[in-house]
């Protein structure tokens, strides 16, 4: 469904028009198969144009890199192996399998993946010292983000505080801040990724490679306020950016639909059914 006019879309003609974006960014609701499964059908279809897309992925970290890479390129590496070295334990933990269909289209395809999240030390270094006494830690500038500009909208301060608040109530107004400049950080650094995986491929007209795929939660795309508008600051030329907000459909749920409609999460809706965790809560 496109948000701006709450009409319904011909998915597969919609699909066919994908490959002219430089990033579209799906936002799931976790460990939900319906959502990967999604992704799927856009890589697919991106792949059918000619284009070589690029997969970037909050699932792994940026200290997971170098273990991701080496599990696309080498066929005979183990699964359990490769999991160890991209620290899926530390970074993200659940079910790997929730998400392999992603890693395994990108293996059969040679696709690039770029790991979305910075190591969750620096997360956690964040939210417990806050941002600014975080930056002077050591491992802040061996990860290249001890100097990194990282913009506080009011917008999104906005956006951001009230739903910490509607989900983790109780808190103090210490513990707010701390778990904002915490989201703040990853978002932050998930644009950085982006930004770098666009110079690196050098995706936009006249380029085979992309568009980049960003695949995250919802939360990390929400009215583009998270990680699309932090990207395009980084570009005074601009940059082609699609949001897409995944959402599980039920009947007595259409009032939520139509709210997420009007207030403009994203670009499109793209409803699916109801994963095996059930319907998501919404802090709103």
């Amino acid at each position: 469904m496109e948000a701006r006019t709450g009409l319904a879309v011909s998915l597969e003609e919609w699909l066919d028009s994908l490959a002219s974006w430089d990033v579209i960014y799906l936002g799931e609701e976790h460990h939900n198969r319906f959502h990967v499964e999604a992704a799927l059908r856009v890589l697919n279809a991106l792949i059918a144009k000619g284009r070589k897309p690029v997969l970037a992925i909050e699932m792994f970290g940026w200290d997971g890199q170098s273990g991701l890479d080496r599990y696309l390129a080498e066929t005979n590496m183990a699964k359990a192996q490769f999991l160890e070295e991209v620290r899926w334990r530390e970074n993200w933990g659940g079910a790997y399998e929730d998400y392999e269909p992603l890693i395994a289209f990108a293996r059969e395809h040679r696709l690039p993946v770029r790991a979305l999240n910075p190591p969750r030390s620096l997360v956690r270094l964040v939210a417990k010292r806050g941002l600014a006494k975080a930056r002077a830690d050591l491992e802040m500038a061996r990860w290249g983000m001890a100097e990194e500009e990282i913009v506080d909208d009011p917008m999104y301060r906005d956006t951001i505080v009230r739903q910490l608040r509607l989900c983790h109530g109780g808190g103090s107004d210490a513990d707010y801040q701390g778990m904002y400049e915490a989201s703040m950080f990853r978002d932050e650094a998930m644009a950085k990724t982006i930004a770098e995986a666009l110079r690196t491929f050098q995706v936009g007209p006249g380029s085979q490679t992309g568009p980049i795929l960003s695949y995250t939660g919802g939360g990390h795309i929400q009215y583009r306020l998270p990680v699309p508008k932090r990207v395009a600051r980084r570009f005074s030329d601009g940059v082609r950016q699609l949001t897409v907000y995944l959402t599980s459909f039920q009947a007595d749920r259409q009032h939520e639909i139509q709210e997420l409609l009007k207030d403009g999460i994203a670009d499109y809706l793209w409803l699916t059914p109801t994963g095996s965790q059930g319907p998501p809560r919404r802090c709103r």
